[in-house]
């Protein structure tokens, strides 16, 4: 199994996003990586491996390209040759911390859509208290969508769910203003019907403040509502800590209260790191696309691998498009 790396990727690289790699490297000795990238800056990082191709890059996606315009221009990237490999069949997939947009146009314009998916959907796994996590998409991959699309979401989700995280006959829920069917607006409302006949395990609207909770395994929604639950809950989480750090930091007292409860804070901070749980990945494409998160770092990278790995393991990839080839046989 070859996965295809962009080594320029996100804030922390090429150091983090290198040291990553080898950490998949020992870990599984069935991938074999290939690292895009500018080789004199990848250079410090790197060390011989039998399974490790570097390939030199010129050019780098910068964050503040805009994604199109980089993809179509930037042919050299280190990003866009990632993903050019995969296309060609010289690696089975491929991961990038970096430019988000950029990604997906890239595995847009680049790898291509499976044939019956209409729109390509950004999923990670995000936290929940149990520690058990749940895929929710879209993330932010298209602003806009209809009914059909959030079935198609919910299809790949649950498959993903089941193949990659282990969870047999995973619940899908449909994010909205309340638990009732007829409540949201038009898209929720047409969608309902839509996803009781799929071939999921529907149950039902899903409201924002029970997801942590753990209200369902895959929660479908439209990318711009998707994306800002995201940010909410990151927001939440950050700010949430900068508070205790400030009531810890405020006397001696608490100060040393602090240290006796520092492993714990650690590991609660751990929970709630949707990093933790691998990169988000983008459903609907030929092949396995995975965003990492931007400030990724080695741990965080080698979760991404994991999880890519994975899913070529379990051809999720062929798996969507076989189901979805059988409820719409036309297509």
């Amino acid at each position: 199994m070859i996965i295809a790396v962009d080594g320029m990727g996100g804030d922390n690289a090429p150091k983090e996003i290198i040291e990553g790699v080898y950490k998949a490297l020992e870990e599984f000795g069935d991938i074999s990586v290939q690292l895009y990238g500018n080789q004199e800056k990848m250079q410090p990082f790197l060390k011989q491996h039998e399974r490790l191709n570097v390939i030199h890059c010129e050019e780098i996606i910068e964050a503040t390209d805009d994604p199109v315009r980089a993809v179509r221009r930037k042919k050299g990237a280190s990003m866009v040759q990632m993903a050019q490999a995969v296309k060609d069949g010289r690696a089975d997939a491929c991961v990038s911390a970096g430019n988000t947009g950029a990604l997906m146009a890239a595995g847009l314009f680049v790898v291509g859509r499976i044939d019956g998916v209409d729109r390509p959907a950004l999923a990670p796994t995000l936290p929940t208290i149990d520690g058990k996590g749940f895929v929710m998409l879209d993330m932010g991959a298209n602003a806009e969508a209809r009914p059909e699309h959030l079935v198609q979401y919910a299809v790949m989700g649950s498959i993903y769910a089941e193949k990659v995280r282990g969870i047999q006959n995973p619940t899908v829920g449909l994010l909205n203003i309340g638990t009732e069917e007829k409540k949201g607006n038009d898209l929720t409302k047409a969608a309902f019907p839509l996803l009781k006949e799929a071939p999921v395990n529907f149950i039902g609207n899903v409201e924002s403040r029970d997801l942590l909770n753990g209200a369902a395994d895959v929660v479908v929604t439209d990318g711009f509502t998707g994306n800002m639950v995201l940010k909410t809950i990151e927001g939440t989480a950050m700010n949430v800590f900068a508070m205790i750090k400030d009531v810890f930091m405020s006397s001696t007292k608490t100060k040393l209260a602090a240290l006796l409860v520092k492993n714990d804070l650690n590991g609660l901070k751990g929970m709630l790191d949707y990093s933790e749980y691998g990169g988000a990945g983008l459903f609907g494409l030929k092949a396995p696309v995975i965003k990492a998160h931007g400030s990724s770092n080695a741990n965080a990278l080698f979760n991404a691998i994991r999880q890519t790995r994975t899913m070529v393991e379990y051809d999720v990839t062929g798996t969507i498009y076989s189901t979805l080839k059988k409820e719409n046989p036309n297509d």
